[in-house]
């Protein structure tokens, strides 16, 4: 089947024509899932990204399209976003994933040193004529009212103009819009985002610019726009935290927990205990106290003791909301053609030796709990010696890994 398409391009004229900015949901591994694009979509999110999907593990592997795409009919604008490091992927990928999104977005922000090492996300930056090819080549082959995008990072915190070249160059490409991170890859997230480089990228680009970078409350975003003119705000971090953001709320309401709770039953084993899991202890963060929030971060691998834990310490009965007890729409059963994939790959000899279903079997990014989520359960334990907390490094804000699978390039 085909779900019912939102033209992005025409997103962003009608914000334009209303003298506002898009709201987006940034793509985050582990996070960015159906059901927590559910939940922010009834706070004022605009426009919500998947997880960011490897491109090659996702041609090759049902395992992975499984496990990292699943979408039902009320889950729009939604775009894909993929990390490649050649065309063949790209292209392949956007293909297979074309009926089910309204457009697909190449990750060229993550600066993982094992992302860099294979060709991906930042190490992308050295080569703007590959993701030029690899934009171009997609926008091509797909309609003209389908959204094709990129998410870059600065190449410089001084020199504006490289990023602004660059930015030109995948610009001609025919691409709807850019997302660009106000910071370069190296730079930590205590180093404040270059909103005055946001600005002069805008201000050079023809095509809609899409500010990311320190957004964690709506004032933020407020302001984002009001100094850079950006035509949407994406978020990562401060969504996870509070899914309400985008509603003008400082931090989360009970009811947003409650509304989280009601789809997670919902969802039932479409959704991972990890993800239900992590979400509760983002998002209640400002309602615990620390030692519920260690409890609860502790808590033995079983859903239902989440779901007590959660209704016995917040006074969800208290909460009058409609959306809470909204029945959403079953998942769509996605299909998936491989033939162009497999021509193609055929026609480049760039087959590799390792069968599909051995792909499949290796390709897990919930293998492990992750480091984001270990590093605030290292943050509540009075116990845990300082060298070790100190272990947990944090780069620009993607340094919460784990086996070699991404959170997010914020």
């Amino acid at each position: 089947m085909m779900k019912e398409k939102t033209n992005i391009r025409d997103l962003f004229s009608s914000a334009a024509e209303k003298n506002t900015y898009l709201k987006m949901c940034a793509p985050m591994v582990r996070y960015s899932k159906l059901e927590f694009r559910s939940l922010v979509r009834t706070y004022g999110t605009d426009l919500a990204f998947t997880s960011m999907i490897m491109a090659d593990s996702f041609c090759k592997s049902e395992k992975a399209r499984l496990n990292e795409f699943t979408t039902n009919e009320d889950d729009t604008p939604l775009i894909a976003q993929f990390a490649a490091n050649n065309t063949i992927d790209f292209l392949s990928a956007s293909e297979m994933v074309y009926p089910y999104v309204d457009g697909v977005d190449l990750n060229c922000g993550c600066p993982q040193r094992w992302a860099m090492a294979e060709g991906y996300g930042s190490a992308l930056l050295k080569t703007p004529e590959l993701i030029a090819d690899m934009l171009g080549t997609v926008r091509r082959n797909m309609p003209s009212s389908f959204s094709v995008s990129v998410k870059v990072r600065l190449l410089s915190s001084t020199d504006h103009k490289r990023t602004i070249d660059m930015c030109r160059q995948l610009e001609a490409t025919g691409i709807t819009f850019l997302t660009v991170h106000g910071r370069t890859a190296p730079e930590m997230t205590k180093v404040p985002v270059h909103r005055e480089a946001l600005q002069e990228i805008k201000q050079s680009i023809g095509i809609p610019m899409v500010a990311n970078g320190d957004i964690f409350t709506l004032d933020d975003a407020e302001q984002m726009y009001a100094q850079t003119r950006c035509d949407g705000v994406m978020t990562a971090r401060g969504i996870l935290s509070n899914p309400a953001l985008f509603a003008g709320h400082k931090s989360t309401p009970v009811e947003c927990v409650k509304r989280w709770l009601n789809i997670c039953k919902q969802a039932d084993t479409d959704i991972t205990y990890q993800c239900m899991h992590h979400h509760f202890s983002f998002m209640t963060e400002s309602l615990f106290t620390k030692r519920l929030r260690y409890e609860l971060n502790n808590l033995s691998k079983e859903k239902h003791k989440v779901y007590e834990f959660i209704q016995t310490h917040l006074p969800l009965d208290d909460v009058v909301d409609d959306e809470s007890g909204k029945l959403y729409p079953e998942k769509i059963s996605c299909t998936y053609s491989e033939g162009n994939y497999c021509q193609r790959t055929a026609e480049n000899d760039t087959t590799k030796e390792e069968s599909y279903a051995d792909i499949g079997s290796l390709y897990d990014p919930e293998a492990s709990e992750g480091n984001f989520f270990q590093s605030k359960r290292v943050e509540l334990d009075e116990t845990t010696p300082v060298s070790k907390k100190d272990a947990v490094s944090v780069v620009d804000g993607v340094d919460f890994m784990d086996g070699g699978s991404l959170l997010f390039d914020e």
